[in-house]
């Protein structure tokens, strides 16, 4: 699949057969994601394979609920969780990401204002990732709203590193539909904001 096929043509997908996914496919999507840009090079990610309907059980209940403003419903992607055949949780190594050599007593000295480099890094990886996914006829959905120290405790996640993101990844249900983009005049400035 062309990159820009795969860019424009990717979507969310929230249900998913339940066909098992290759091994070898999920280590084309793993290998994507090492290949990401980061930070000095600092590659802070760390990807945990979750297979185990128990573990991924668990996982799926971490998954906050979305607040409407007069209800709390599921999060739209709770029913991908127990049924999908993987899912791939991406963590990072805090304090490596955007830092300079630091600071005496060992903490981190960040280059930039923005602190920790950590959440920009994982970003780039997963959409490496998700986009080898889909260019092997694997759906994913990437899930931000779950609780995130307790899965850092069901994947025994050591001091040091915090779970940022997962997603699950199986063969999709459906296609998706693209949704609606603004178009380039609407984000786009010249020399200055707002030109």
């Amino acid at each position: 699949m062309d990159l820009f096929e795969a860019i424009k043509s990717r979507r969310s997908i929230r249900r998913y057969k339940t066909d098992p996914v290759d091994d070898k496919k999920i280590e084309t999507i793993l290998d994507a994601g090492r290949w990401a840009p980061s930070w000095g090079n600092t590659q802070c990610w760390r990807f945990v394979v979750v297979r185990d309907a128990a573990v991924k059980a668990k996982i799926a209940d971490t998954l906050k609920k979305i607040k409407l403003p007069d209800k709390e419903v599921p999060n739209p992607a709770s029913g991908a969780m127990n049924n999908v055949p993987v899912i791939i949780v991406v963590c990072a190594r805090i304090g490596s990401a955007g830092a300079g050599h630091g600071t005496p007593g060992g903490k981190p000295e960040y280059v930039t204002d923005k602190g920790d480099w950590f959440m920009f890094d994982v970003a780039l990886a997963v959409q490496n990732m998700v986009l080898a996914a889909h260019a092997q006829g694997l759906g994913t959905v990437i899930i931000g709203a779950f609780d995130a120290p307790q899965v850092e405790k069901i994947l025994n996640v050591p001091e040091g590193y915090r779970a940022v993101t997962l997603f699950p990844l199986g063969v999709p249900e459906h296609e998706g539909k693209a949704p609606p983009r603004k178009e380039l005049s609407e984000i786009v400035s010249k020399d200055s904001f707002g030109k």
